[in-house]
């Protein structure tokens, strides 16, 4: 074998964790889907002018996809997994703190709506990661509800038609 045969040969032997059309779809719709879905909460975020947004909410998504599946891939146990998700629910965890801002008055912390967004989009970035793209769908749908109307529900039912009393 030539010099460039081994050296081709390696290169193929290092991107051969996808070697068949079935698995290369299943995990090209799972991270297509993930940031896909981490996309849609980004975008609710932004329009509301917050500062993680759509990007931001893509690659949390994308990477707690990534980081489930790649154990998977290497047959990984339940109770290796379960590290594993643990491990990005804590590291979520510090990037969450820093979108959370106190002020000077300590009734007035802002940001917290955005990193429970931003904690929510690495859970569905974690289950589409794990295969549970329906239960993902359902979940960001969910996220988007109470990101969109709960607010809208929540100042109808603040006033009410005694407090336009004269």
């Amino acid at each position: 074998m030539s010099f460039w045969e081994r050296i081709l040969a390696a290169i193929s032997s290092e991107f051969s964790d996808l070697d068949d059309v079935e698995h290369t779809t299943r995990i090209t719709l799972r991270m297509l889907l993930a940031v896909l879905l981490g996309g849609l909460l980004g975008w609710e975020r932004e329009q509301h002018g917050k500062a993680a947004g759509v990007r931001t909410h893509m690659l949390v998504a994308l990477g707690s996809a990534m980081f489930v599946m790649s154990p998977e891939q290497l047959g990984a146990e339940h109770d290796a997994m379960s590290r594993v998700i643990q491990g990005v629910v804590a590291g979520i965890g510090f990037l969450c703190a820093g979108t959370i801002l106190k002020g000077d008055d300590p009734s007035q912390v802002k940001g917290l709506t955005t990193a429970a967004g931003v904690w929510l989009t690495a859970a569905i970035g974690i289950t589409v990661g794990l295969g549970r793209e329906a239960t993902a769908l359902l979940g960001t749908a969910l996220g988007l509800i109470v990101l969109n109307l709960v607010p809208h529900l929540i100042t109808r039912m603040e006033k009410r038609p005694e407090d336009d009393a004269p």
